[in-house]
């Protein structure tokens, strides 16, 4: 059973957030901007125990976020907002988070958005600032990419284009309810239709559009469930079990596993979308990240230098 609080949060996204028609493009891309992600104060006031370190390297964005006495190994953070919205700040919450019980720099990026940069701007920005990582003296072997929602997306597509560029890779890859078929033919994005708290299930087809920008939904390159599976990262899935995204967790683990590699599934009974960026309020989002960091842990390269600022 869900906690209570995350039986309020649940509610306070059906009624503030869910809807099934979120307009044209225009619209939908002004409502996400104004609901996704937390607001001013709260992502400051839980982003206590780390420091903040702004990063603007040619196209490189975002923010370094120290944990004090931090270990070896960094964890490259990808925010969510559905292609459209959110920044490193919004999603401040999870990456301070990570970078607290992880006790390791986490480099909590921001990517260019749609529609005003729609595909392949985001993963392009993502190959970039994990290249510029490597670059600034941190070994592969000791980053460790992490994301959620759309951001889930976005790792999960480095790691393939990685792979299939014959680039160094990662140690591991996190991700919390990853949206990896734009496509939307996984079966619970029809039967958690109305039990998701935040989407109901036309919506992930008007959100992939404004992102897509004439691209394919199912293209390996847009959509990491239609790629190779094999020769990935060991990878640590999170997701609700009431979330229209589901399965799209649910059978990029059982296609990893398939193709000989090691995934870990932990499914969240009745937790909203990113219900991680309510740590410290709702008790399953501090056990979500706890285990992300704890995977972190086993998996991050002890030993490796420190990347330059």
């Amino acid at each position: 059973m869900p906690s209570w609080r995350a039986r309020i949060l649940d509610r306070v996204i059906r009624t503030l957030m869910r809807r099934r028609d979120w307009g044209d493009g225009r619209a939908l891309t002004r409502r996400a901007r104004i609901f996704f992600g937390a607001p001013p104060v709260y992502r400051s006031l839980v982003a206590w125990g780390v420091r903040r370190e702004p990063v603007r390297a040619g196209a490189v964005r975002g923010e370094w976020l120290v944990p004090a006495a931090a270990l070896p190994g960094v964890v490259l953070y990808v925010h969510g907002g559905g292609f459209v919205s959110c920044s490193a700040a919004t999603h401040r919450p999870i990456a301070a988070a990570l970078a607290r019980f992880s006790r390791r720099r986490v480099f909590n990026i921001d990517y260019r958005l749609a529609p005003e940069h729609p595909f392949p701007a985001a993963p392009d920005d993502v190959l970039a600032a994990y290249e510029w990582l490597l670059a600034t003296g941190t070994p592969a072997g000791s980053i460790a990419l992490a994301g959620d929602s759309a951001g889930g997306n976005l790792v999960l597509g480095l790691a393939q284009r990685l792979r299939d560029r014959g680039r160094p890779s990662p140690a591991c890859v996190v991700a919390f309810s990853p949206w990896t078929d734009l496509a939307a033919v996984g079966a619970s994005a029809r039967a958690n239709d109305g039990l998701d708290a935040m989407f109901r299930y036309e919506n992930l087809a008007d959100f992939a559009a404004v992102y897509l920008g004439g691209a394919s939904a199912t293209a390996p390159e847009t959509s990491p469930m239609y790629a190779s599976l094999g020769g990935l990262p060991p990878m640590l899935l999170h997701v609700g079990s009431t979330e229209v995204l589901l399965d799209d967790a649910r059978r990029v683990d059982a296609r990893v596993r398939s193709a000989g590699g090691t995934s870990h599934l932990e499914v969240f009974d009745d937790v909203p979308h990113c219900w991680q960026m309510m740590v410290p309020f709702v008790p399953e989002a501090a056990v979500s990240l706890r285990s992300a960091a704890a995977f972190i842990e086993q998996h991050v390269a002890h030993g490796a230098p420190r990347a330059s600022v």
